[in-house]
């Protein structure tokens, strides 16, 4: 302070008031510094005593354009079980059986379609509508195709009868038996599995001999069985 006194006596008046600016000056920045110094020492004061999570808060709330990482959930696909491959193999082969005529023999009346012809035996005019394969008498009958046996009975017209559902829309009607039939209701057949054998128990078609009346229906319609079962018409 005598140094800014001497330069005052030396300026004068104006001198006065400069040295006086001066001084005020100084002790301006002198207490700025002191202020700044005591602000750091509260801050590191504060940061040190912050709970980690507190500034691990603070670092994410200014990170504000940075993305986290996504879940991935590609590592938690559900594993599904594995196929047996003995059932599915097993499935197959159920699946693709071939469809067989039940008896081989000449086919001595066709299906008519829904037209009328005339019956030999009864003397009139009516669709006849499956297939009449001759046979001898007791030759095997051999299921079309896969299926379950739905119905075994004697009927008056038919004689000894044999339905089986084949599945898909599929029935088979097997009639003109004889009385040793070989399923039973409920029974599951395979293609060519033994159903009965050829007979002549049809009073409605007795005067034809032995054969198998042989018929399809596909969703309750009538169907021709030679269609169906060998539509290329290969022989």
């Amino acid at each position: 302070m005598k140094f800014f006194g001497r330069i005052a006596k030396v300026l004068g008046t104006k001198g006065l008031y400069i040295t006086a600016a001066a001084s005020l000056a100084v002790m301006a920045g002198a207490g700025m510094i002191a202020y700044n110094k005591a602000i750091g020492s509260v801050n590191e004061s504060f940061e040190l005593n912050m709970p980690e999570s507190s500034q691990t808060q603070q670092a994410e709330a200014k990170q504000t354009n940075v993305k986290k990482p996504q879940r991935d959930e590609s590592s938690e696909k559900e594993v599904l079980p594995e196929e047996d491959e003995t059932d599915v193999k097993n499935d197959k082969v159920y699946n693709t059986q071939p469809n067989i005529m039940p008896v081989n023999g000449e086919i001595i009346n066709p299906f008519s379609g829904g037209e009328l012809v005339k019956s030999e035996t009864l003397g009139v005019w009516k669709t006849h509508d499956g297939i009449d394969i001759k046979a001898d008498k007791g030759t095997a009958v051999k299921a079309m195709n896969k299926g379950v046996v739905t119905k075994v009975w004697e009927d008056t017209l038919w004689g000894y009868c044999v339905i089986i559902d084949h599945q898909n829309g599929i029935v088979g009607h097997y009639y003109s038996l004889t009385s040793a039939v070989a399923v039973s209701e409920g029974d599951e057949v395979n293609s060519g599995d033994i159903v009965g054998y050829v007979g002549d128990s049809a009073i409605v078609e007795n005067t034809e001999g032995a054969h198998l009346h042989f018929a399809l229906k596909q969703n309750g319609e009538w169907i021709d069985p030679i269609g169906y079962i060998n539509p290329l018409g290969i022989k």
